[in-house]
């Protein structure tokens, strides 16, 4: 059981880290403007899982693994802003239907959302500095992280996906306009790109 005066304390702590802007709201963000409500709510559904596996993982205690062996951060690293270009690649690549209609299907979305918060180490590492703060160590630890990581991921879920669904609703009034329809291709593609450069900033730093 975990005492109700600290989730009280945890929730609006967690609901302040989700309602900064990162890289899991501009991924969303993207996914809006290029296909439209519905795949930016899978898209946000894969990196609330994402979060969650994340925190598992935490209660576990297998971040610690991962600053114990700095090459496997580093290559986890690598792989995200490689995935991250390949989606600005297929997003300059795949116009947007000429009837409004966005070829971005929700199952693939949520594959998307899921493999980019799953490569980010920088989430666990956070989920470990940040969720024991509020872990009893009397009581069984994974419990509580499974709990906490709840509560952020459903935050989030709900935040990321109100960001791309709104999103998505002007991407898909826009989508008739050719112009737009361009504009709206390097736009997303730009916010997949500068998240790999950012990633890979990082990663060439560490």
């Amino acid at each position: 059981m975990i005492d109700p005066i600290v989730l009280l304390a945890f929730l609006p702590a967690g609901l302040a880290l989700n309602l900064t802007p990162g890289a899991d709201m501009m991924f969303c963000l993207a996914q809006g403007m290029r296909g439209g409500p519905r795949p930016a709510l899978a898209a946000s559904g894969g990196i609330a899982l994402g979060a969650l596996v994340h925190a598992t993982l935490a209660g576990l205690g297998l971040g610690a693994l991962l600053e114990t062996f700095p090459w496997a951060f580093g290559a986890i690293r690598w792989g995200g802003a490689a995935y991250l270009l390949w989606l600005a690649y297929r997003t300059l690549s795949q116009p947007m239907h000429a009837d409004g209609a966005l070829p971005v299907r929700p199952q693939r979305a949520f594959r998307d959302g899921l493999v980019v918060n799953l490569s980010n180490p920088k989430v666990i590492l956070f989920i470990l500095a940040f969720i024991p703060q509020f872990v009893d160590a009397t009581q069984p630890i994974l419990p509580q992280f499974l709990v906490f990581g709840a509560m952020l991921s459903a935050g989030g879920f709900v935040i990321n996906g109100a960001v791309g669904w709104f999103a998505g609703g002007i991407g898909r009034w826009l989508a008739t306009s050719p112009g737009a329809e361009r504009g709206f291709r390097y736009v997303s593609a730009s916010i997949f790109a500068g998240l790999a450069a950012r990633i890979g900033w990082e990663a060439a730093r560490a």
